[in-house]
């Protein structure tokens, strides 16, 4: 560990601790069901949230045909050196939103993944954000691929970053 080497002495060390459910149980029945079904009882809890949910402390809010809506609300352990929200934490819950907005689309048997993910952010995500929603939405899907945008927003509705990504589309994995 790095000594400190300025005149201040370290805060106390902060822990966390979390638990998640077999990720194969989500894999097999989101090859079994369609995409609106699957998310269905996913949000009746008769599936648990995937472990990426677990530990970064999001959560699924709202699905539905071609559209999925995320929230997480910005804890310390997701800052970076400077002080804000990690990129990589908006991108994953971005990549989340994205993904399965297109996910509600696909029929049994069908999977997908991203071949890109394009986001930028317009400010910074803090603390004093307080809960941030992503809103993922199909913008086209064929039979190869599919598009979709997603927006994060803070509290009060300001922009904090928008993304888009495509999806390769694999029917029959």
């Amino acid at each position: 560990m790095p000594q400190n080497t300025t005149s201040e002495q370290p805060e106390a060390v902060r822990r966390r601790t979390y638990a998640w459910a077999d990720p194969q149980l989500l894999a097999t029945a989101a090859q079994e069901l369609d995409g609106i079904d699957f998310f269905e009882r996913l949000g009746d809890g008769k599936f648990p949230p995937p472990p990426i949910n677990e530990t970064l402390g999001m959560a699924l809010v709202e699905v539905n045909d071609g559209r999925a809506v995320f929230e997480l609300t910005p804890e310390e352990w997701h800052y970076n050196p400077i002080g804000t929200v990690h990129g990589g934490i908006l991108a994953t819950l971005a990549d989340s939103a994205l993904g399965c907005a297109v996910h509600t689309k696909l029929k049994a048997g069908t999977a997908y993944t991203s071949l890109d993910l394009t986001i930028k952010f317009t400010r910074a995500a803090t603390l004093d954000s307080g809960t941030l929603t992503c809103e993922g939405r199909v913008v086209t899907i064929g039979r190869r691929t599919a598009t979709a945008e997603a927006e994060i927003t803070d509290k009060t509705g300001r922009v904090i970053g928008h993304a888009i990504a495509t999806c390769l589309i694999m029917a029959g994995s």
